[in-house]
Formats: C-alpha cells, structure tokens, sequence
C-alpha cells in the first residue's frame, strides 16, 4: 500500500539519483552502492540489517529513508505453474503482476500504471479507467516482491531472468519512473539484469521510443496488432496520433541501438478481424523490408465477456505464420499462459478507481466491449 510516510522510500531511487542523494548527505558514492546490495539483492527493508555500515549512517538512514514495498493482497497459481498476485497500491487500487516459470527461464510481468490511458478494443483492463501513474518504487517494489516470496515462499520457483513491461497500464507515458526503474534491473549493485532481458512493450508513444533509444536502449517490444492504419486506427487508437509511417521510422532509428538488433512486434490473433491471408501480405510488405532486425509474436487473442471478439484457431494463425515464414520473418505463436486465472495476454485488470470516467461513459454509451490494450 502507498504509505503516507515522509522519508524517502530508497526502493524508488535509481542507481545515479541513490548516489546523488548520498553524496548530499556527504557520504562517499561506495556506500550507495553497499545500500543497492542490502536492498535489492538480499531484499533487506531493515537498516539495522546492513551491518557494513557504521551505525551511525544507519540510525541516520532510519531517520529520513525507509524501504518499503507495496503489499500483496492474492496470489493465485494457474494449473500451468504460472502465478498471478494482486498488488495494492493505495486508496482502493491495486495492480496485477504474473510470474511465468518456463524450462529456460522465468518472466516476470510487471504494470506500470494503474489502469491505462489508452483505448484500444481487444483488452479486458480499460473497462476500469485510469487512475494515475505507479511510481518508481511500486514498479520496482513488483520485482522487489516477487524475488522475495520465490526465495520464502516458492523455495522450488526459478530465479527471474526476465522482466518484462507488459502489465496493466502504457510504461512509455510514465516515463521516467519506468526508466528509473529499468536502470535499477540493469544496475549490476541491484538486479544485474542485461538489457536484452528487460524488454518494454509501447502502443507506440513515437517521441518516447527515441528517447528512450537515447538513454536506455533495452529490448523494445511494439504492440502493433493491424498491418495498416485504417484498421490500427481501430484497434490500437493512439495510431490516430503516431501513424505507422512514424511508428515505423522510430522503430527503425531505435533498432540501431537495441542490444540484439531486433525489435519484437506483437501482434493478437482476431478472428475475422486482422487475420487474413491478405493482412498477412499487408504485415509482410511492413516488416519484410526490415526482416532482419524484427521478431513476431502472434498472441492469441484472450477473450473476455462483452468482447465482441473471438480467438483465431489454430489454423488461421498457423497459416499467419507461414506466410511470414516463407519470406523469412521470423515469426512465433505465443503460448497463452495462465488463462484459466486471467493471468493471459489482455486479462490483466486490477482495481482501479477510474478517474477518468470511462466506465460511466462506456454505460451511457451502452457499449459493452473492454477499451484499453494492457501490452502483456
């Protein structure tokens, strides 16, 4: 739960913004740095824990910061091992959170706000509005979380290896708090994870994609969805304002500096909708030009009630994909993970005390189809 607390919660301060703060205090930057261990290795939230630091900076530290993460309000476990907890974040809100354990890895899906400002069709979460944006500690505070009750409370789970920005909410219009928060994953003092392993998936915010290429090139995923505008117009509204002509150039300034090369566009499987073979000629004559620097997922879409939309079979995708392939796409069928709790791609929702008024405008309108895209 966001606390009332005055001190600075040190969970929400980057590795430079934690030194900066440290140096203010006149300490030298090394101790930050034994700080960053404490709290994000061993997950210590106890400053009297931190023993290689002189007791005084601790009884100081203990007067002006504290750690403190967000709290867990359900855990559920899907029949497929994955595990989807409910995080509060104050004043009635709360956020979602999946941990998907596969052979190789473990993902770990984190929100970045609660509920989303945008309005795409085919997700379950926009029937909930928006409320406001998750600071840098509740992002961080989700990964902070999830390492903790793997290490208490799932001795037999598999360490996170990956973190993906694919949860409730558009991570590039909050911006600096989920850059603050990647910098803290990449931190080799904190999670020491590497930039191909932290991945940030956007409806496509154009001016935030190159900033981002400019401050933190980690993997970059583009929820894409249509191969053309009229119907992206459709399905993923903010097309309006960043047509796929830009989208695309800044996904081509980015891929310059992306650690492997290779932008990921997901792209949901709509019955009917966006999954003919002619779409599969219109996503082709997109990304062919630029094969060697993209990855395709296909997402079978998840359904939820009042969707007004049906999931591809598996045949329909089957031949997207091929059509992909043969001109040398590399393309993949993502596997729907976690559907029987809602833990799937677009089932996130949370609680959100929707500020901006959309459920009340859907019922005046008596429209009954989810608006808002969550990019998982």
């Amino acid at each position: 739960m966001t606390s009332t607390d005055e001190r600075i919660n040190l969970l929400g301060l980057s590795p430079s913004r934690l030194r900066a703060w440290f140096a203010e205090m006149g300490e030298k930057p090394f101790r930050a740095n034994q700080v960053l261990k404490w709290v994000h290795q061993r997950r210590v939230d106890d400053f009297d824990a931190m023993t290689d630091l002189a007791k005084s900076l601790r009884e100081r530290l203990k007067e002006v910061a504290c750690i403190q993460a967000p709290e867990i309000l359900l855990d559920q476990e899907s029949k497929d091992g994955t595990r989807k907890f409910l995080v509060d974040t104050g004043g009635g809100n709360s956020v979602e959170m999946v941990y998907i354990p596969e052979d190789d890895r473990a993902t770990l899906c984190i929100s970045s706000q609660v509920g989303c400002s945008l309005t795409c069709t085919f997700c379950s979460t926009g029937r909930q509005g928006f409320n406001r944006n998750l600071s840098t500690a509740e992002i961080v505070g989700q990964l902070w979380l999830a390492e903790r009750l793997i290490e208490r409370r799932l001795p037999t789970g598999k360490a996170i290896s990956n973190v993906v920005f694919m949860g409730m909410g558009e991570p590039l219009l909050n911006e600096q708090a989920v850059v603050d928060a990647a910098e803290l994953m990449l931190d080799d003092h904190a999670y020491g994870l590497s930039k191909r392993r932290v991945t940030i998936s956007t409806s496509g915010i154009v001016p935030a994609i190159d900033r981002l290429g400019e401050r933190l090139p980690i993997s970059l995923a583009i929820s894409l969805h249509a191969p053309n505008d009229a119907l992206r117009d459709e399905l993923v509204p903010i097309n309006e304002k960043y047509p796929l002509d830009q989208l695309m150039a800044a996904c081509d300034r980015y891929a310059k500096v992306v650690p492997h090369g290779a932008i990921i566009y997901e792209y949901v499987m709509i019955q009917g909708v966006n999954d003919t073979p002619e779409h599969a000629d219109e996503l082709i004559a997109l990304l062919g030009p630029r094969k060697d620097a993209v990855k395709v997922n296909l997402i079978p879409f998840n359904p939820f009630e009042g969707s007004g939309y049906e999931r591809s079979s598996r045949n329909r995708i089957e031949r997207f994909r091929a059509q992909l392939k043969a001109v040398g796409i590399n393309t993949v069928p993502r596997k729907t993970r976690g559907d029987d709790i809602d833990a799937a791609c677009g089932q996130l929702a949370g609680k959100v005390a929707d500020k901006s008024r959309r459920k009340d405008r859907l019922a005046q309108m008596g429209l009954d189809r989810g608006v808002v895209e969550v990019t998982r």
